[in-house]
């Protein structure tokens, strides 16, 4: 979804938390910069060390779901370790507006035997989306195996095309926000937004200004 479709959907949505439409408010102001969509998202090694890299932000699940996603190669280590604990955390920073979200939750790996549909076509969706050059990853070689061991041409083979159906190493990684921190370097605020289940069983987000 284009950046302008998703800041009018947001618009139209009476419960949108503030911290999704704050996040719209800073792609918007830092949409000039070609990596205001690449985040750090960290996860939990087997071992129990963090493990951390660089991924690009592929939009919220839905209009009407907060959860953010991502991609990812079905053999990557990542996918490893959120089997064995989905505890992940993403830092956000945009320069142009000096502001840094944490964004705390668990992570959901849709992969080409997962049985929701609603899922499924998100990945899809996704997929299709995506650049030539991205799609035409998840056709390469095991990641991080020796690169020597393997055929020079695995590197060269044509991209899926758009249409085509996800291959079988493409995953939807998706984040279902517990609790987003925004931190304003240049007025020094630091807000926390926290999920508030009512008496009723009904979820809102509780914000709480807090110390930087």
């Amino acid at each position: 979804m284009a950046l302008a479709a998703e800041v009018a959907a947001v618009a139209g949505r009476l419960t949108t938390p503030i911290w999704r439409a704050k996040i719209h408010k800073s792609l918007s102001k830092n949409k000039h910069l070609a990596n205001s969509r690449y985040v750090q998202l960290a996860t939990v090694r087997e071992d129990g060390r963090p493990a951390n890299r660089t991924v690009v932000f592929r939009g919220f699940l839905s209009d009407d779901d907060d959860s953010l996603t991502f991609v990812t190669d079905s053999r990557s280590r990542k996918v490893q370790e959120v089997a064995a604990n989905p505890a992940a955390e993403v830092a956000w920073y945009f320069p142009q507006t000096r502001e840094q979200y944490r964004i705390a939750g668990n992570l959901v790996i849709v992969d080409s035997a997962s049985a929701d549909s609603a899922l499924q076509q998100a990945r899809t969706r996704t997929w299709s989306a995506m650049s030539d050059g991205g799609r035409q990853q998840f056709g390469w070689p095991q990641p991080g195996r020796p690169r020597a061991a393997e055929d020079p041409e695995a590197w060269n083979q044509p991209a899926p095309g758009s249409q085509d159906p996800p291959l079988d190493t493409f995953c939807l990684v998706v984040l279902r926000v517990e609790e987003v921190e925004q931190l304003l370097l240049r007025s020094n605020e630091r807000f926390r937004y926290s999920r508030d289940v009512k008496q009723d069983g009904s979820m809102a987000w509780a914000e709480e200004s807090i110390n930087p």
